[in-house]
């Protein structure tokens, strides 16, 4: 790490991790429809990696296109559950199928959280998206290796210092995504916010850090 960096680096990359260019704002997810929820599986009783969550989801998206792919995958914080070391009570996918030309965001939590969560996988109506963009790109599962528990940590460890002197700025952001920029799927994760914070971006592919000045 070069000691030059400054605390908190955030770049244009940044924004286009955290937003979809063709979807503002993400849709109250639905309950599961019938068919896709028969085949669900029992929600786990403890905050859960992204992996555990994501499984689920994917299996049902497919049920509604089989040429789904991933956009972003994001840790969702839920009152009453804290979420440690990489793990969440509720993580949020996005799902799009260039077929449909539609996208849907889907949610797995290990409870209900009224009024918009229901415990399990929950369903998002199909709304317009416009395909690929080099700001959001697909999340290959094939370059997805590295969890969202060894992800933090790596990230905890290179911001150490930081949180050491900010120990109650919170991780306000922890999610998956691709843009061109990287050769791989990457986590950013920020504890704070954008005026006063510290992120970093860990490769979803080998886990190594990515921001680093040179």
């Amino acid at each position: 790490m070069n000691s030059s960096r400054k605390p908190y680096f955030v770049t244009a990359m940044a924004v286009a991790v955290l937003s979809l260019s063709s979807c503002s704002q993400s849709p109250k997810p639905a309950v599961s429809e019938d068919t896709e929820a028969k085949k669900e599986p029992a929600a786990p009783t403890e905050p859960m990696t992204a992996k555990t969550a994501l499984w689920p989801m994917y299996t049902s998206a497919r049920t509604w296109a089989t040429d789904v792919q991933i956009l972003k995958l994001t840790s969702k914080d839920v009152p009453g559950v804290d979420s440690k070391a990489g793990k969440s009570a509720v993580w949020e996918a996005t799902f799009a199928s260039p077929s449909r030309h539609e996208y849907r965001v889907y949610t797995n939590a290990i409870a209900a959280y009224p009024p918009d969560i229901p415990k399990g996988v929950a369903v998002g109506r199909g709304l317009p998206w416009g395909g690929i963009t080099r700001e959001v790109m697909e999340v290959p599962l094939s370059k997805f290796s590295v969890d969202s528990d060894t992800a933090y940590n790596t990230a905890a460890t290179d911001a150490a210092a930081w949180l050491k002197k900010n120990p109650t700025k919170k991780l306000a952001t922890f999610e998956l995504g691709n843009a061109y920029r990287f050769p791989d799927p990457v986590w950013f994760l920020m504890w704070g916010d954008k005026k006063s914070g510290y992120s970093a971006f860990v490769s979803a592919a080998d886990g190594a850090m990515l921001n680093k000045k040179k």
